[in-house]
């Protein structure tokens, strides 16, 4: 039999929150360091979680499976049973037996003739221990009796940049991972170090690169040419400090093994190191802006679980794509290598412009820093760049000339609104920066001098200690009804038109929850803004002067934009096929 997904519990370096691997209720317990789990008489173990459940829609329609089979390892006398969930029907209890299991000796269920092939949807077991000695489990998996084609040729390519320490750790996860999987000889795992610092010894299952700083870009770029050279049909590509089970890579390989197109791709979701209960995104689709897909649904209840998992095998946006902290696909299907966009936008551009069939799979998920603290004026010229680009270059995303400045201009309206005047001036240089044509890409593929210049512009928006930080407040506006709020801020621009404002409003500290958020500075005239370990901040402040100087350059920008738009979107169309030739990326890394 080949193993299709491995059940799986926490880890204390991943994850500890116990509902997203086994719902429990009842006499139950977890030894974490046995990695085992116990439930006295009435106890019941759930798998109906956001690790452990199968998802029968996705695997069936992706890979065409004839067989499938559930093995329980275990000892003691329990209830089991397994569960079929489709949408909008009853769930169906497809297998419901009294078994006695023994220690060391795996118990299967074959469900190949059970399962409602019609339906499809998704299979979970859940088991209640009947004696009062209890019942212990110790893993569990969804296995097949089909074999695949052509086993994939693996490249897991990772980039980093001065994160020594990281890169190592998860590099050596990732070798004792391979060594203990089934097909160990088809994976490989390419370093391509932009800083040249990593240091990581070459073995048979590592390949170091040192490589330029020409951002992720340019790494993913590097790491898609040496696969290709390197005779390798797959790419995964990954963060340098990705944190993950090892099953990720796992039901990746076996999906992609057993896939009846080839334009199947696997993107991994990702969920915020600050609450690991809850998705980030279970993929994201663009339009003027990303749409985390699942963005805050609970992973704690099977419910809202079952519902995510459903809806993803059923709802796919003409514009999915997969973001590079997990992203897996076939590289003969690969059209357009990476847009030296540096960092941010490229893995959109990546998903949107090759032909790829995104899927997500439950379980395929990397732990991520928030992104709100890693959001800075460059993070955001960055992101206006490619969130412009994006509009010009793909057949799906195209708008009218005032359509496309939309984009530009709600990015700067809500840096401005937020006070942040500094990182508007960044994101009309971006803006301005786009307007120079895709040869301005080519000439500042490492963008050291955008970089130095985006750093001389700043002064307020700057973290300094909190001792620096005057922390007292002043609240009246900020305390009323939010409808009346918003309506008082909205229809202000947050006190730009009123005048005074910027003497009599409120003086208030908001977290890093509320920072990339317009709302929470309604009716404020200065507003401090503290890190997450609320040991840094720094103070922004309602200046109408600045306020009105930077509209009238939008403004500006906004007609220049209007008259060449035409000529603009010709040349990044055909700028675009230029450089994502594997020709460009050859010539420029060598």
């Amino acid at each position: 039999m080949i193993t299709l997904q491995t059940l799986i519990l926490p880890e204390p370096s991943i994850c500890t929150e116990l509902p997203l691997y086994v719902q429990t209720d009842g006499a139950t317990g977890f030894s974490q360091s046995r990695q085992e789990l116990w439930t006295g008489a009435g106890g019941k173990l759930g798998f109906n979680s956001y690790f452990n459940l199968f998802s029968l829609d996705k695997w069936m329609k992706g890979c065409g499976l004839d067989s499938l089979i559930v093995e329980l390892i275990g000892s003691g006398r329990a209830y089991i049973r397994v569960v079929q969930a489709a949408e909008e029907r009853s769930w169906n209890v497809i297998y419901s037996e009294i078994e006695t299991l023994e220690a060391g000796t795996p118990f299967q269920i074959d469900i190949s003739d059970l399962i409602d092939r019609s339906v499809q949807g998704l299979v979970f077991v859940d088991i209640r221990g009947l004696d009062a000695d209890g019942f212990t489990f110790t893993g569990g998996r969804f296995a097949t009796h089909d074999t695949p084609g052509d086993l994939p040729r693996l490249a897991v390519s990772i980039t980093t940049f001065k994160r020594e320490e990281q890169v190592r750790e998860t590099v050596a996860r990732l070798s004792d991972f391979i060594e203990g999987f089934a097909y160990a000889e088809q994976i490989h795992v390419q370093v391509v170090d932009n800083g040249n610092s990593a240091e990581i010894p070459a073995s048979p299952r590592v390949t170091p690169i040192d490589n330029p700083n020409y951002g992720g870009a340019g790494g993913f770029a590097r790491g898609l040419m040496e696969a290709t050279k390197a005779g390798f049909s797959h790419c995964l590509f990954m963060d340098d400090d990705a944190s993950f089970h090892m099953e990720n890579i796992a039901r990746t390989y076996m999906f992609l093994a057993f896939s009846k197109d080839r334009r199947n791709a696997v993107a991994g979701a990702m969920i915020n190191n600050t609450h690991k209960w809850a998705m980030w995104e279970n993929g994201a689709w663009f339009d003027g802006s990303c749409r985390p897909i699942s963005c805050g649904d609970d992973l704690r209840e099977p419910k809202e679980v079952i519902k995510m998992e459903l809806a993803s095998g059923q709802q796919r946006p003409a514009t999915l794509y997969g973001g590079w902290w997990f992203f897996a696909f076939a590289i003969d299907q690969v059209k357009h290598h990476p847009f030296p966009f540096f960092v941010r936008g490229d893995d959109i551009s990546f998903s949107l412009m090759n032909d790829f069939n995104i899927h997500t799979l439950n379980g395929v998920v990397s732990f991520q820093d928030d992104f709100s603290e890693k959001e800075s004026a460059q993070t955001l010229y960055l992101d206006l760049r490619n969130h412009i680009i994006q509009h010009l270059v793909t057949p799906e995303l195209e708008r009218s000339a005032l359509g496309t400045a939309k984009v530009p201009i709600r990015f700067i309206m809500r840096s401005m609104l937020r006070f942040h005047y500094e990182s508007a001036q960044a994101q009309l240089l971006a803006w301005q920066d786009v307007m120079r044509g895709p040869d301005f890409f080519d000439e500042n593929i490492d963008m050291a001098q955008r970089r130095a210049d985006i750093k001389d512009m700043m002064d307020k928006e700057v973290w300094r200690g909190i001792d620096q930080a005057d922390l007292s407040e002043k609240k009246r506006l900020t305390k009323i009804s939010r409808p009346i709020r918003t309506l008082i801020g909205t229809y202000t621009l947050n006190g730009h038109l009123i005048p005074f404002s910027a003497r009599f409003w409120d003086k208030i500290n908001l977290t890093m929850a509320d920072r990339g958020i317009v709302y929470p500075a309604y009716g404020a005239r200065k507003v401090t803004y503290l890190s997450a370990n609320r040991d840094k901040a720094y103070t922004v402040t309602q200046s109408k002067r600045r306020f009105f100087a930077t509209c009238w350059q939008m403004t500006r920008m906004l007609i220049r934009f209007m008259r060449e738009y035409d000529n603009l979107k010709t040349s990044y169309r055909s700028g675009y096929d230029r450089l994502t030739a594997p020709e460009y990326w050859q010539k420029k890394l060598g």
